[in-house]
């Protein structure tokens, strides 16, 4: 078994766990640096009333919090499943070299976890969404951009 595959079967390992123990859906999550497991974690969306709290997504919250930093550059996951567009957009933000996964989209997507919606939204105009979008007060918010580009020292992310 090569170290990829001991990895992604850490993160099955995980998503059956969570099934078995009741604690919610078939996920589970793996961050890995430099060959050593940073961070794991399974679905946590039932037991935390949390709808954030994918396996991803928490896994991410760990190692972040483990490293001490808001960037896991040099990291990679394993997922048991192709990441949701929420997950995907985080595994960016968190600047993650490398994504491993098992269970595809339309494999979750069988099983009733169904993200096509999501993709399907964000191609429409916001004046199209089912998702009502409205934009109030912009002038007044972007006094406060301008003044996050004008501080100096800031950390950048």
């Amino acid at each position: 078994m090569t170290d990829h595959e001991k990895f992604i079967q850490m993160a099955i390992d995980l998503s059956e766990h969570n099934v078995r123990e009741a604690q919610g859906g078939a996920f589970g999550a793996v961050i890995v640096k430099d060959g050593m497991v940073v961070a794991r974690s399974a679905n946590r969306v039932v037991p935390t009333n949390d709808p954030t709290a994918h396996a991803e997504v928490s896994a991410i919250r760990l190692a972040c919090s483990e490293l001490g930093t808001f960037s896991l550059a040099g990291c990679v996951i394993y997922t048991s499943c192709e990441p949701c567009p929420m997950c995907l957009g985080a595994i960016y933000w968190a600047r993650i070299d490398k994504i491993y996964y098992a269970n595809t989209k339309t494999d979750a997507a069988a099983i009733g976890f169904d993200d096509k919606f999501i993709y399907d939204e964000l191609e429409l105009p916001m004046d199209k969404r089912n998702l009502p979008v409205v934009q109030l007060m912009r002038d007044e918010a972007l006094g406060v951009f301008k003044l996050w580009s004008d501080t100096e020292g800031k950390t950048a992310y």
